[in-house]
């Protein structure tokens, strides 16, 4: 259903920029705006894991600094059946983690000290379940083509400005130039954020299928969500263009599941999240709910409580 969705809102988008671009610059106009956005997009979708990483500071770990966190992964992504991303740790107290990448071979996923620190091993396998769901689910090209078409549509409402009372496929003159100068971008940026949510509610499912009990993200999620309004991440605040990519909404002063919100409400997902895991207890769901960290055991204590650790095989 999130796919069907997720399908019907970038026709939305791609219908909507068509109809901008047309009665603004005609064929022409539209083109040079499409070609604008998608060269910008285009340079972003192959920088910016790099880019991002680099922005919050994130360090890469492997099997010898960080064999617990690294061998988590390594299961889920093997259960998912991606390759192994490459794994960070970011040093900021509030919990979160995202996943980037321009595709499953090319990918990577980071989580802060304040969720490998805060959050038990089953919700850390429930949260980085989610993201490598994200991968998995080649989300980043998807949100790559949403913000070309949403840049492009933007554009297009700048040349609205210049050209759009002049234009002979417009037949509103200067008073729909304005119209669309004003509305058309608010309405991409709307579908936009609605594609955002569909992918989360996507990932969170995927997520809890990978790990195999819903419950250990629905959990992680009340716990980070709970714990990002009182723990602030500057460098999240500087960028908010990246608030996007994370689990939970890194920023204060963020909306319930609004038109105008990035993420679901995590009221909604956990809710979503404790239906699926009530369908698989009474299927046959019900007998995969061992831990994914299990294998990876060995190579260090990992508490089975939330509570502050030691970076320790976490990193």
């Amino acid at each position: 259903m999130n796919y069907f969705k997720t399908g019907l809102l970038l026709a939305a988008l791609t219908g909507l920029f068509g109809a901008v671009g047309f009665l603004i610059g005609g064929e022409a106009g539209m083109l040079i705006a499409l070609g604008i956005a998608a060269a910008m997009n285009l340079f972003a979708y192959w920088n910016s894991d790099r880019m991002v990483l680099s922005m919050y500071g994130a360090r890469e770990v492997d099997a010898r600094t960080a064999p617990e966190f690294h061998g988590l992964v390594a299961e889920l992504a093997q259960r998912a059946g991606i390759p192994m991303p490459r794994v960070y740790v970011i040093d900021n107290d509030q919990p979160n983690a995202f996943a980037t990448g321009r595709n499953p071979q090319n990918a990577a996923v980071a989580a802060t000290t304040g969720l490998l620190h805060s959050l038990s091993r089953e919700e850390i396998a429930g949260v980085m379940a989610h993201e490598i769901a994200h991968i998995r689910n080649r989300d980043t090209l998807i949100m790559t083509v949403t913000a070309t078409l949403a840049g492009a549509i933007g554009m297009l409402a700048n040349f609205a400005m210049f050209f759009g009372g002049s234009s002979r496929n417009n037949p509103l003159g200067i008073v729909g130039s304005i119209a669309i100068m004003i509305l058309a971008p608010i309405a991409a940026m709307l579908v936009q954020m609605a594609i955002s949510r569909s992918r989360e509610y996507a990932a969170d499912r995927a997520g809890a299928e990978i790990c195999g009990e819903p419950s250990w993200l629905a959990s992680a999620l009340q716990r980070i969500s709970s714990q990002a309004q009182r723990v602030p991440n500057e460098q999240a605040e500087g960028n908010p263009a990246t608030a996007h990519m994370f689990i939970i909404n890194p920023l204060h002063g963020r909306g319930m599941d609004s038109l105008f919100s990035t993420h679901p409400s995590t009221e909604n997902r956990v809710a979503a999240l404790m239906q699926l895991a009530g369908g698989l207890r009474n299927g046959a769901g019900a007998g995969r709910r061992h831990a994914p960290a299990a294998t990876a055991a060995g190579r260090g204590a990992v508490p089975q409580s939330g509570g502050r650790r030691n970076r320790g095989p976490w990193g």
